[in-house]
């Protein structure tokens, strides 16, 4: 593979991560925390409504797993195309 081909692969595969971490970002904060509070106000988690906790708390534990699943993937596609940092 030459590296013009091996450059835009990894571009893609990280542009790929990329993406999904921004739509599971977006759907926790806006859509769990604002557009369907009221529908996950139904359900009670800590005796809190859903949609509440997610809002304050829930949020929050969401973007800190996906900071380290965003690490460990940018890792595996770094050493895949061999530019890791070891």
């Amino acid at each position: 593979m030459s590296s013009n081909n091996n450059s835009a692969a990894y571009w893609k595969a990280t542009l790929g991560l990329l993406t999904k971490v921004l739509i599971i970002w977006f759907a926790v904060s806006y859509g769990a925390g604002i557009l369907f509070a009221g529908a996950l106000n139904g359900i009670k988690l800590g005796g809190y409504p859903l949609g509440f906790w997610f809002a304050q708390q829930g949020s929050i534990y969401v973007f800190i797993v996906l900071i380290f699943y965003y690490a460990r993937k940018m890792g595996q596609i770094d050493r895949q195309f061999d530019v890791h940092e070891d």
